[in-house]
C-alpha cells in the first residue's frame, strides 16, 4: 500500500520513515500540512524537534511493531 494511503492511520503513532535518498528517520507522526509531513524526533536528553519532510522526499512510512515480550525483565 502506498504511504499516502497509510499515513492518515499512523498520525499520533511512532513511525519509521524511509527517504528517497536512502536515509531514514523515526519519530511520532504529528500530521500532514500541505505537501509536508510533520514528525517529532528525539534529539538528546529531554529535547525533541518538530521536523517537516516534503512529500517527494518520502519513499515509505511504516508504523512500529508492538513489543514481543510484555514480561518484566528481572
Amino acid at each position: 500500500m502506498p504511504w499516502q494511503q497509510k499515513v492518515r492511520y499512523l498520525i499520533g503513532q511512532p513511525v519509521g520513515i524511509s527517504l528517497t535518498n536512502g536515509q531514514g528517520t523515526s519519530g511520532v507522526l504529528c500530521g500532514i500540512s500541505g505537501n509536508k509531513i510533520l514528525v517529532i524526533e528525539y534529539l538528546y536528553q529531554a529535547q525533541f524537534a518538530l521536523k517537516q519532510y516534503d512529500a517527494f522526499m518520502i519513499q515509505d512510512i511504516n508504523g512500529f511493531p508492538p513489543c514481543q515480550n510484555q514480561q518484566p525483565l528481572y
